[in-house]
């Protein structure tokens, strides 16, 4: 639950680096949470309302971490543009987001391993 928060506390930072475990955790909590407020819409019977509203009040951390994950394997942020491309866009993505960080500092930042190590 920390990294869920930890993102959501860094809501609008588009610079550093951010480690495969931080981005895979938050997407994982963000998928549960985004299943409990489409339930409880759908319960509540205001069906777009609540989760459009997560999905906007999200919408910056994710895009954040998304991009701290880019600069972790050396890229730039733009390379989250890729994922308009039909199929083949998103697929390359998730190969990105999976490929573990530079183990030395980038021009992006340090490496957060290291830096979570001590």
């Amino acid at each position: 639950m920390n990294w869920y928060l930890d993102v959501l506390k860094k809501y609008a930072v588009f610079s550093g680096r951010a480690r495969r475990k931080e981005y895979w955790m938050f997407f994982l909590f963000n998928i549960i949470a985004y299943i409990i407020v489409a339930i409880l819409d759908a319960v509540l019977t205001t069906q777009p309302l609540l989760t459009g509203i997560y999905a906007l009040a999200v919408f910056l951390p994710t895009l954040g971490v998304t991009v701290r994950r880019l600069h972790d394997t050396g890229r730039s942020g733009w390379w989250i543009l890729l994922g308009i491309i039909p199929l083949v866009g998103p697929i390359i993505l998730i190969v990105f987001y999976a490929t573990e960080g530079a183990p030395t500092d980038n021009a992006y930042g340090s490496n957060p391993k290291a830096v979570a190590a001590y």
